[in-house]
């Protein structure tokens, strides 16, 4: 089969390698979809420590199964499949008490295991008991039901807030993840929603989603506007979709009282220091907190999502290309010309 195959830093080929052999206790999939993750540019350029070289990453999948081994049960030939990140242990505290993407393996697809960057991709045991894998409904997209694992991220970050009806949000950041909190938290009854971040070209394509405001905060105060628009009250919920310290300290500053903030986005390994006023959560009593991942749940609840029409994860979709040109593709998310990059192998 073809496949992207990265060999060290900024290094990848695409290449001839075998068809996975199937197993007992196996799957394999013929991959329709695979999109591309910014922590998938994180691994090409700077490496991973769960990823051994030579690997094939990519971790937002979806598939049809071709082939099953002795023993599977669940899945036969023919069944279309939605694959999502983290792979719970199973056998830890945090994955016994169903907090799998705090677990201590740290398992995944496209980092331990194999993912979708390949004309076919094969299904571990671990990830047929224990991880994000669920059939595909009839009459959904098989683009779409790729997204549904960034949409459990952020089904997963609206749990860490303490999500109910009623709520304003602000999102700092308007890539991918930041648009589908959005609307994940409009889905979810959010009486005003905020969307911000500094790039001109993103915030033109985030037009289309429906924010109740939408501010450039490379030329405006987003502090003063935040608090023009709540009339001094401020937001009370800051998702930060965004790699950036000054985002996370500005987040304190406009977050309402008994507010709460989520580090959505984390900082790169270089980045300097955040520096918080202590006092802000004290007197205000804020809640901080973070998502990183999700579990099996979330991800069979985005799928439930899309598969109703409640969420459109559709119109994130901006660019497509064959596997061959997957170094283009991840120029396109790097360079953030576009949303949600689709591989089609």
């Amino acid at each position: 089969m073809k496949a992207s195959v990265i060999t060290g830093l900024n290094a990848l080929k695409i290449t001839e390698v075998p068809i996975p052999e199937v197993e007992p206790g196996t799957v394999l999939i013929k991959v329709v979809a695979c999109a591309v993750c910014g922590s998938d540019i994180r691994i090409f350029e700077s490496g991973n420590p769960r990823v051994q070289y030579p690997a094939i990453i990519g971790h937002e999948i979806s598939g049809e199964v071709v082939e099953v081994g002795k023993d599977i049960l669940d899945f036969k030939v023919g069944d279309k499949v939605s694959m999502g990140a983290d792979v719970p242990c199973g056998r830890c505290y945090w994955c016994l008490n169903g907090m799998g993407n705090c677990c201590d393996e740290n398992y995944a697809m496209g980092y331990q295991f194999d993912g979708g960057f390949a004309e076919y991709c094969l299904i571990k045991p671990m990830v047929i008991q224990y991880g994000p894998i669920c059939k595909i409904p009839p009459r959904v997209d098989m683009e779409a039901a790729a997204l549904a694992e960034p949409l459990a991220c952020c089904i997963n970050g609206l749990e860490r807030v303490f999500f109910k009806g009623g709520k304003s949000v602000l999102v700092i950041g308007a890539g991918p993840v930041g648009l589908l909190l959005i609307q994940t938290a409009r889905t979810f009854g959010s009486t005003l929603t905020i969307l911000s971040d500094r790039d001109t070209k993103r915030l033109e394509m985030a037009h289309t989603w429906n924010a109740d405001y939408i501010i450039n905060n490379e030329d405006t105060d987003l502090l003063e506007e935040v608090m023009q628009i709540t009339k001094g009250k401020g937001v009370d919920v800051v998702f930060t979709a965004c790699p950036s310290p000054d985002a996370q300290e500005l987040a304190l500053k406009v977050v309402a009282k008994r507010g709460v903030i989520n580090f959505f986005g984390g900082l790169p390994k270089n980045s300097r220091d955040i520096h918080l006023q202590s006092n802000d959560i004290h007197y205000k009593e804020v809640y901080l907190t973070g998502s990183h991942g999700s579990t099996p749940r979330h991800h069979a609840l985005a799928m439930d999502l899309i598969s109703t029409g409640r969420i459109d994860v559709s119109k994130l979709i901006t660019h497509r290309y064959p596997l061959d040109d997957i170094q283009e593709a991840f120029e396109v998310v790097k360079n953030r010309s576009g949303l949600k990059v689709i591989i089609k192998p």
